[in-house]
């Protein structure tokens, strides 16, 4: 009986990892499709995701098996990343996944649940908010789109390369979610539930705000122990992937 909720992000799924894309495939098929209702995927599914018509490896498998699940009957939902904003409607068609906005309230079991990648909320890397406020407009996307996918490709290696050298020059602080934004956010959806991943520091955190008692979980990171957050009628437990 198909009877959960699953939340999973950041598995930065490439070619130069495919034993995470096996893992993730093989969690679909006997994880996912076997007693989830729904999946939500919040984003860095892909390492750098360049655009519906790239079908090299892993695109082109996750792709199958998502098409699969939903033929299947599990609802799966995807947000947008910080490495995979351009993918689009052609991806959901093909797949059946439903794309989601940055900021969504779900209702989890009764409950109104505020679900996003979480870049959003590290307010404190000033250059970061500014460069994803240009590159998430349309008229960046489209103009990046129209570039042939060997361009995108180059760009895409040039763009890690540079992101890893603006990272050494950051604070662990300063690219961390900003707690003042978290209650903020939090209060102009007023929800009591936080769910996000993007800065891969998985916890969960209480915190109050207007004197009421609120939690923001985070999600890991895949690639040594992959965990997936669960949620059910009676409550919520994390999961560490066996293989």
């Amino acid at each position: 009986m198909k009877n959960e909720t699953l939340f999973i992000s950041d598995l930065h799924l490439s070619g130069a990892r495919p034993e995470i894309t096996q893992r993730f495939l093989r969690f679909l098929e006997l994880r996912v499709r076997r007693s989830a209702e729904r999946l939500y995927v919040l984003g860095d599914l892909f390492d750098a995701y360049l655009g519906d018509d790239d079908n090299f490896s892993p695109n082109r498998e996750v792709k199958s098996a998502f098409r699969q699940l939903t033929d299947c009957g599990t609802n799966v939902y995807f947000q947008h990343g910080n490495r995979d904003f351009l993918l689009g409607e052609r991806f959901a068609r093909e797949t059946g996944v439903s794309l989601l906005d940055d900021y969504e309230v779900i209702d989890l079991y009764g409950v109104p649940t505020l679900i996003t990648h979480g870049d959003l909320l590290c307010t404190d890397d000033v250059q970061y908010q500014k460069a994803r406020e240009r590159i998430r407009t349309e008229a960046w996307k489209q103009s990046a789109l129209s570039k042939p996918l060997w361009l995108r490709r180059l760009y895409a290696r040039w763009y890690r390369f540079k992101s890893g050298l603006d990272k050494k020059g950051k604070t662990a602080e300063i690219m961390d979610i900003n707690p003042a934004a978290v209650r903020s956010t939090m209060g102009h959806y007023g929800v009591d539930r936080l769910i996000h991943g993007h800065t891969h520091r998985p916890a969960v955190h209480e915190l109050e705000i207007e004197n009421k008692r609120c939690q923001r979980f985070v999600l890991p990171e895949w690639g040594n122990s992959e965990t997936v957050l669960c949620w059910n009628q009676t409550g919520f437990h994390t999961e560490v992937i066996e293989w």
